[in-house]
């Protein structure tokens, strides 16, 4: 069960305000904005709970005038106005549980193919348009942050970043393997094939967050960059890729004009690789790290996709499934994030 304790969120917000009147506050840039983003995000939720409640209180009083006269009119008023304060009592609940650690950050999405050449190049470049469809649709901007073409159609791997409040709380649940069954455009014979591809889904991490990492760690290669179909090409080696020798965490970053951006944007992308490491294996330390392990196995799918024989997609973990492939393809994936935060909630 979920509970707003609005209690709490106003005098949180309150004491935050209060850290807004000091003399000192704004001369720490960087945590002005952090306190006055959080302030944002907590009158948001506590103007959204008073909004639905007062809502509430009038369903109840047009109840209570139906007890006493019937009314058609205002029965129907009362059917519709009940029906549109369900859909924001259920927005009202998943805002409620983007509470992790870092669900308000913005989330860097990479994604991989599995083996299968180019059948698999293809789905993973179909991933990456349903996301930019979603990002789009609910006001997140997309920034290509690394791209590789595949060899023949597809990609061989992208790295974006998806920049928003909340935009890592809402994309976390779908880091792991995809899996697509269709009939492939590549086969000549028209046979049924199935290809995976991994996602995985950082949290972009602060600047303010300390992360010990040791230079001499690092290999860092330059390369001319190159982007979907050839474009953005550079006449310099401007593009950067960094390798974390103990992790074996390799990143790389070719949306910046100049080697110097490219190499800080590489390092943030890093940064949030180690941290998710370090706590995925609860160390104190990044030198205790003992090495990124490779688990995706391409059995073990969070999410299928299927055209055919018949059309549905459905989320293995929560079981929530559609049946309009098409509509999710084109970024409708709302339902899918809903569910999933409700069963972590659930399962916690």
């Amino acid at each position: 069960m979920i509970h707003f304790d609005v209690a709490n969120k106003e005098k949180e917000l309150a004491e935050l305000e209060k850290q807004t009147t000091q003399n000192e506050f704004w001369s720490d840039a960087e945590n002005s904005s952090k306190v006055l983003k959080k302030i944002t995000s907590l009158k948001n939720k506590v103007n959204n709970f008073k909004k639905v409640k007062s809502e509430l209180d009038n369903l109840v009083d047009m109840n209570g005038l139906l007890q006493l006269e019937e009314d058609e009119a205002l029965t129907k008023e009362l059917l519709h106005n009940t029906f549109e304060l369900k859909k924001e009592i259920d927005k009202l609940e998943i805002t409620t549980l983007l509470s992790g650690k870092y669900d308000i950050n913005n989330a860097i999405i990479t994604i991989h193919p599995g083996a299968g050449g180019t059948e698999a190049q293809d789905w993973a470049e179909m991933l990456y348009r349903m996301y930019t469809r979603w990002a789009n649709a609910n006001g997140y901007e997309v920034k290509e942050l690394d791209y590789l073409d595949g060899e023949e159609a597809g990609l061989k791997s992208v790295t974006f970043l998806v920049s928003g409040d909340y935009s890592y709380g809402y994309l976390k649940g779908e880091m792991g393997v995809h899996r697509l069954v269709r009939i492939s455009p590549f086969d000549a014979g028209g046979r049924r094939h199935t290809s995976f591809a991994s996602v995985e889904v950082l949290p972009e991490i602060a600047e303010d967050i300390e992360v010990d990492i040791n230079p001499d760690d690092l290999r860092i290669d330059t390369y001319r960059a190159s982007g979907a179909g050839g474009q953005h090409v550079n006449k310099t080696s401007s593009a950067i890729r960094i390798t974390h020798i103990p992790t074996n965490i390799v990143v790389a970053c070719q949306s910046e004009r100049s080697q110097i951006q490219n190499r800080e944007t590489a390092m943030k992308m890093l940064k949030s690789k180690l941290i998710n490491l370090k706590e995925k294996e609860q160390k104190e330390k990044i030198e205790d790290l003992k090495g990124v392990q490779m688990d995706i196995a391409w059995g073990s799918q969070i999410r299928s996709y299927v055209f055919c024989p018949y059309t549905l997609v459905k989320d293995h973990r929560t079981n929530y499934e559609v049946g309009n492939v098409q509509a999710v393809m084109d970024g409708d994936l709302n339902g899918f994030m809903d569910a999933y935060l409700k069963y972590i909630t659930n399962n916690k």
